[in-house]
């Protein structure tokens, strides 16, 4: 609750996308660039997982450009009697439907006007009614049309029109849903005024019709299909649906809903009963469904096209190899330009509208149509909330490269989870409003963290930047005013840090190459010491001072310099193997650690100033880093350090008592983490410790014995060596009764 009134400007500027967002998923105030982008991240993802592959069940016998210059147009119905004929009986087709209505009596044939010459001009002629009247069926071209239909699996089409005078023609088919079946409730269904449909010796010949209409969206392109509409209160089945349906041996159609209560029903799916069998179609609230397309359309195979396309002129003309489309589902239909029956789709300028009533079919065979459910505003909804609300929580709190960070996993999440349900459950759920709320929030979080937030910041930064480290920087913006540059006493480490040898080495060097290798060696130490947090003070001729715990506090600041001075150790072990290889001096350090009370701040003149720590415990660490050479070691630690940092091996090295302190302190040397160590290892200690002990109490007989045998465990340890010789030259001497076991160091 502190952070979140602490940050309550940018929590509340968070929000407003969320609320603008909420606001648009619940159709309260509708975002029409919302919309706009749902419907282009649909056709996006729909081209990106539509299979483009062929389905060899569905052929589409095309009235083209070939057929028209060969045969001419408008056809006579006899010439789609004779088409109807050779499907059937020489290409043993399996069902046939025709994305076309034949609205209107068809008098190609001159049937009328000469049965009005036989009752008016020529009534008086000997035998010519009689002629005319034998001539009738060969001339009554719907009625050949009708008997090449009848008694065959055939879907005829039809469309509804929203006509303001409800103008209507032709003959409907049965209704698919009886009003009873409803039991009162509403389903929602497009409705229709009027209707363009067969004329009677048509429908009578083939009952079954569907309608064709598509549903085009605001931005023009035809992205759904009813399978049920609603006329007069009587509801009728899309041509698609009503060959599935034909199929599938005619089963019932039953509106499924969403829910029990007649007062809330909405549709949400198709149910086709055929005795014990059922089938669930899933469908919008309007019973539509969203067309699988399964590639960019049309005949070209090259393109993609999903289906083979056959020339009617090629049926016709016996061109067609007999029994080549056998077993096939033939829908009859166009691709000229000219008869006006190519749509906007997601993936096509130019789609031939026949083919999208085949992808419906395909995928009602499959059971594979996607749906966007009647849950989906809910969905957005609880989606919207715990994005928006993780958001206006977290990113007032976190930094600028975290912010970016966690509203690219917000993305990613969001975006992932509703890929995921596409793709494995079928479900079309909204994404636009929670893709802009996440990245409107960010960038205005963001631009106010930068404009009013960040000037502060930015007055930290230019104070501090000076002495203390970036990433100290960075992690005291996080909260700049518990910041000051004011000196105060804090316990914290220090370390001294020596290039050994580095003086004498730098005689012989020309300045370009002294530079370069001073420089590469502060920077690989300098790396170790930012590395574990902390800050340098100063670089010193050939030494570094850094110290740990400020300006930002650290409770184990202490570890972090003891594990800051091994890595530099490692470090400097890797550039003298470089250093090895060129056949150049390698170079050593010594390093001083030593906690203490120290005073911290800005300090300095006018003219120049450093954020720096004075004090006995800094002046104590500098000793410490002299004796490193002394003892043969490269860290020597005092004991308070050694206090603050148990999780490593400790040898003790002496008990000293340096210039400018009265009082003796133990110093130590880490000689590895506190891992299970070696026997040898733990027994050299335990043999060391008690050396030790023996030489605080000038019993140099035993020390003797005990040196040699810790000599005899590792020869190479300067300490040893170092002891052995003291021993010695004490054995020379009388007791000291005076003596507490401390060497004297009277030089810095």
């Amino acid at each position: 609750m502190r952070a979140l009134l602490k940050h309550w400007p940018r929590v509340l500027l968070t929000l407003i996308p969320v609320v603008f967002a909420l606001l648009h998923a619940a159709g309260i105030v509708r975002l029409g660039v919302l919309q706009h982008l749902d419907d282009i991240i649909f056709d996006a993802r729909l081209r990106a997982t539509m299979p483009r592959t062929l389905d060899e069940r569905i052929v589409i016998v095309d009235l083209d450009e070939k057929s028209l210059a060969e045969l001419g147009w408008p056809w006579s119905r006899n010439k789609l009697a004779a088409l109807v004929n050779a499907l059937f009986e020489r290409q043993k087709i399996r069902l046939l439907g025709f994305d076309i209505v034949f609205a209107e009596a068809d008098e190609s044939s001159g049937l009328a006007q000469l049965q009005q010459l036989a009752h008016h001009q020529l009534r008086d002629q000997p035998g010519f009614a009689e002629a005319i009247q034998q001539l009738r069926g060969a001339l009554d071209f719907d009625a050949t049309f009708a008997q090449s239909l009848r008694n065959r699996p055939v879907v005829l089409g039809y469309y509804f029109s929203s006509d303001r005078n409800g103008r209507t023609s032709g003959v409907l088919p049965a209704p698919v849903v009886d009003a009873a079946t409803l039991q009162g409730r509403h389903m929602g269904l497009t409705a229709w005024s009027g209707y363009n449909a067969n004329i009677s010796t048509i429908a009578a010949a083939a009952p079954n019709a569907g309608f064709f209409n598509a549903i085009t969206d605001a931005d023009g392109v035809v992205r759904s299909l009813p399978l049920l509409a609603e006329h007069q209160g009587h509801y009728y089945e899309s041509l698609s649906l009503g060959m599935f349906r034909l199929l599938t041996g005619q089963p019932r159609v039953t509106p499924g809903f969403s829910h029990d209560s007649v007062s809330r029903a909405q549709l949400d799916s198709l149910l086709l009963q055929h005795g014990s069998r059922q089938q669930a179609i899933p469908t919008d609230a309007r019973g539509a469904v969203l067309v699988p397309f399964r590639g960019s359309g049309g005949p070209d195979r090259t393109r993609g096209g999903s289906y083979r396309y056959v020339s009617a002129a090629d049926v016709l003309s016996h061109r067609l190899p007999d029994g080549a489309l056998r077993d096939k589902i033939v829908l009859v239909g166009t691709t000229v330009p000219g008869l006006l029956d190519l749509r906007v789709t997601p993936v096509g300028e130019t789609y031939p509208g026949v083919e999208i009533h085949a992808n419906v079919l395909s995928g009602l065979m499959d059971g594979n149509i996607a749906v966007k459910p009647d849950y989906a505003i809910g969905y957005d909804i609880v989606l919207l909330l715990m994005a928006g609300l993780t958001l206006a929580w977290a990113l007032p709190r976190l930094s600028a490269l975290r912010a970016v960070a966690l509203s690219v996993d917000a993305l990613v999440l969001v975006v992932g989870l509703n890929g995921a349900l596409y793709l494995g459950q079928g479900l079309v759920l909204p994404l636009a409003a929670a893709l802009w709320m996440v990245v409107t929030a960010s960038v205005l979080n963001m631009a106010y963290g930068y404009f009013v937030e960040s000037r502060s910041k930015r007055e930290l930064a230019h104070l501090f930047g000076t002495y203390v480290p970036p990433e100290l920087v960075d992690e005291m913006l996080k909260h700049p005013h518990s910041y000051t540059m004011r000196a105060s006493n804090q316990e914290l480490t220090v370390m001294f840090c020596d290039i050994r040898g580095f003086t004498q080495m730098s005689e012989h060097m020309e300045p370009l190459q002294l530079q370069a290798v001073l420089n590469g060696m502060f920077s690989r130490l300098t790396a170790q010491i930012r590395a574990h947090h902390g800050t340098i003070d100063k670089y010193m001729g050939d030494c570094v001072m850094a110290f740990w715990g400020a300006p930002v506090a650290t409770a184990n600041h202490a570890h972090l310099s003891v594990h800051a001075a091994l890595d530099m150790v490692q470090a400097v072990q890797q550039l003298n193997s470089e250093r090895r290889s060129r056949d150049t001096p390698e170079i050593s350090i010594g390093i001083g650690l030593n906690t203490g009370s120290m005073c911290v701040g800005d300090m300095g003149s006018n003219i120049r100033r450093s954020y720096t720590v004075i004090g006995d415990a800094v002046n104590l660490g500098a000793r410490l880093e002299g004796l490193s050479k002394i003892y043969g070691v490269t860290i020597v630690v005092s004991a308070s350090t050694r206090a603050q940092a148990p999780q490593y091996v400790w040898q003790e090295l002496d008990k000293v008592r340096v210039k400018g302190k009265e009082q003796a302190v133990a110093i130590y040397t880490p000689l590895a983490k506190m891992n299970p160590i070696t026997t040898s290892l733990a027994d050299e200690l335990q043999l060391w410790d008690s050396f030790l002990s023996h030489y605080r109490t000038q019993n140099w007989a035993l020390c003797g014995q005990q040196i040699v045998k810790l000599q005899g465990m590792d020869a190479t340890k300067y300490l040893y060596r170092l002891y052995a010789e003291r021993v010695a030259s004490m054995r020379m001497l009388p007791p000291d009764p005076a003596w507490d076991g401390a060497t004297n160091f009277e030089t810095k």
